[in-house]
C-alpha cells in the first residue's frame, strides 16, 4: 500500500510539472540579442542605415555584436522588438553597443523613449552604469536608439567619436542627470 502511494504522488507531481509548464503564459525577457534578429523591419533597417552613415562620417564602422549584449530598461524597452549593433573599436571589443528598439507609432516612440529616459536617469536605473556615463537617446520615426558610454572606462579613443555621430540622427531625447 505505502509502494502504490509513493507511485501516485510521484506520478501527480511529475504530470502537475508538466501541466504547469506547458500551460504557463508567463513572459519574461526576450532572449539576449546578438544582433538584428531574422523580423527585422523596413523601419529597423532604416534606422540601421542611419546610424552606418553617421558613424561613417567619423570614420567609424558599423557591425553586429559577437556577443550577446542588453542594456539596463524600463518595461517598456524590455517588451519592444530591438536590434542591437556594435560599432568596430578595434581597442575596446566589449564597448560600442548601440541598441534599436521599435514601436507600433512615433508616439508610442516618444513615449517609451521618455520612459527609458527617467529610469535610466533614476537612482535604480542609475545603479547599472558608471557615475560618469554619459546617454544618447535619439528616436527616428518609430524607432529609439540608445548608446550609452563612460568616458572613464573606455579604452578606445574613438568611443569619444560615437556620440556626436549619432546626435546627428533623429530628434533628442533627454536623460535627466
Amino acid at each position: 500500500m505505502l509502494v502504490a502511494v509513493a507511485v501516485l504522488a510521484v506520478a501527480l507531481t511529475a504530470g502537475g510539472c508538466g501541466m504547469g509548464a506547458s500551460s504557463s503564459s508567463t513572459v519574461t525577457f526576450p532572449p539576449e540579442s546578438f544582433g538584428p534578429s531574422a523580423a527585422t523591419t523596413g523601419a529597423v533597417a532604416a534606422t540601421r542605415a542611419a546610424i552606418a552613415a553617421a558613424l561613417g562620417s567619423r570614420n567609424l564602422q558599423l557591425d553586429d555584436p559577437q556577443v550577446p549584449y542588453r542594456p539596463p530598461e524600463a518595461a517598456s524597452f524590455a517588451a519592444a522588438r530591438r536590434a542591437v549593433y556594435q560599432v568596430v573599436l578595434p581597442n575596446d571589443r566589449s564597448h560600442g553597443f548601440i541598441s534599436v528598439y521599435e514601436f507600433t507609432d512615433p508616439a508610442a516612440a516618444t513615449a517609451a523613449g521618455n520612459e527609458e529616459a527617467r529610469y535610466v536617469g533614476s537612482g535604480p536605473g542609475r545603479v547599472n552604469f558608471a557615475p560618469d556615463t554619459r546617454f544618447v537617446m535619439r528616436q527616428l520615426g518609430t524607432t529609439v536608439i540608445l548608446f550609452s558610454w563612460s568616458p572613464e572606462n573606455s579604452a578606445d579613443q574613438r568611443t569619444k567619436d560615437i556620440q556626436p555621430a549619432l546626435e546627428t540622427i533623429g530628434t533628442p531625447i533627454a536623460v535627466p542627470r
